[in-house]
């Protein structure tokens, strides 16, 4: 009787992780689909006033990519004191280069870089986007349009991941379901505002102070919808599926998604809780799992064991590609409490040299 019981209870533990499996990661389906979808359009026969900064740290590799996705003497590259030739590779691409300013105590890099590349610049509009992105044809065209009918002051571009090699395929798509289980577009708005691609319209950023007034923050990209929000600033996130694309940390995952991790928390203890809360939930699905194996309980263990897959298989894009959701569960949890320690414990992170 006690045997049977104790088995039982391997069944119930098993459902109740099914659920709550299942509730995260639809949320967190759903979370991404309420982000409006910038729409497609083509490039006019007059191109939009707006000019590209690209803020670039040893991105010797991929920088020119993202300077051929504009038209020609539109993109300025502020080169962040890179020990590599990204300068060189940026200007044989058609970018103007600018050095960026020296980094005082307490700035931060990317801010500072961003603010020097839009101090030279007059255009209406000011593109800020990574150096490790790159933009289908007509993507300004789309962005500066919807910006302007939205009447925003800020748009922020959410871009399609893009995963080269084995490990990104295994982590990035796993990565991007636990993000969205902490944002949401009807959660804070300013949260969900990332700078991996960001448009602005020059008067209102100027108002603001530019990324001068969020220098000192790790996370720029919040500080600055905070501020727009403070001010009554119109700011939004939107999708660009089709238009635009980003390679997520070609230079090392472990310290891309650790440095990601501790920004979590920076941005706000609730977004921060409900990711780690995610990725607590889906990494008992292992051992869950091996309980069922000891059990015997066959019957349970199949459905269980391709749990994972099913629902995450979306974000890896096919079936047999999401048949490596379980590595990428695991091999996230390790990540994202590292950076969460780190958070709370006031351990410092380094990205690309520089202690966060």
């Amino acid at each position: 009787m006690l045997s049977d019981l104790g088995h039982s209870i391997s069944l119930w533990v098993a459902l109740g992780v099914s659920v709550l499996f299942v509730v995260f990661f639809v949320k967190s389906r759903l979370n991404y689909l309420g982000i409006p979808k910038l729409p497609q359009r083509g490039p006019t026969a007059s191109p939009p006033d707006c000019m590209v900064v690209v803020p670039a740290r040893n991105e010797e590799a991929t920088v020119a990519r993202v300077v051929k996705s504009f038209p020609h003497d539109t993109v300025i590259v502020v080169d962040d004191h890179s020990e590599d030739g990204t300068a060189e590779a940026a200007r044989q691409a058609g970018a103007g280069v600018l050095p960026a300013p020296d980094l005082l105590a307490q700035l931060m890099g990317k801010p500072n870089a961003c603010a020097a590349g839009a101090r030279v610049l007059r255009s209406r509009w000011v593109l800020f986007a990574d150096a490790d992105t790159w933009f289908d044809e007509g993507f300004l065209d789309a962005a500066v349009a919807s910006a302007q009918a939205s009447g925003l002051a800020f748009l922020s571009i959410y871009l399609q991941p893009d995963c080269v090699g084995f490990a990104e395929s295994v982590l990035v798509p796993c990565a991007v379901a636990l993000y969205f289980c902490g944002v949401s577009p009807g959660g804070d708005a300013a949260g969900l505002f990332t700078g991996q691609c960001v448009l602005v319209r020059r008067d209102a950023y100027d108002f603001l102070g530019g990324h001068n007034a969020v220098i000192t923050s790790v996370v720029e990209d919040v500080k600055l919808a905070a501020l727009a929000r403070r001010h009554h600033l119109k700011f939004a996130t939107a999708r660009a599926d089709e238009l635009g694309h980003v390679r997520f940390h070609p230079d090392g995952l472990w310290s891309g998604f650790e440095r990601n991790s501790f920004r979590f928390v920076m941005v706000s203890p609730w977004i921060g809780t409900a990711i780690v809360a995610a990725t607590f939930v889906a990494a008992l699905w292992l051992p869950v799992l091996v309980w069922l194996a000891m059990d015997k309980q066959w019957a349970a263990f199949i459905p269980f064991a391709l749990l994972p897959s099913a629902v995450l298989g979306i974000w890896y894009g096919n079936p047999l590609r999401a048949l490596l959701a379980p590595l990428g569960i695991l091999g996230m949890f390790f990540v994202i409490a590292n950076g969460f320690i780190a958070a709370l414990t006031g351990r410092q992170i380094e990205w690309k040299g520089r202690a966060l």
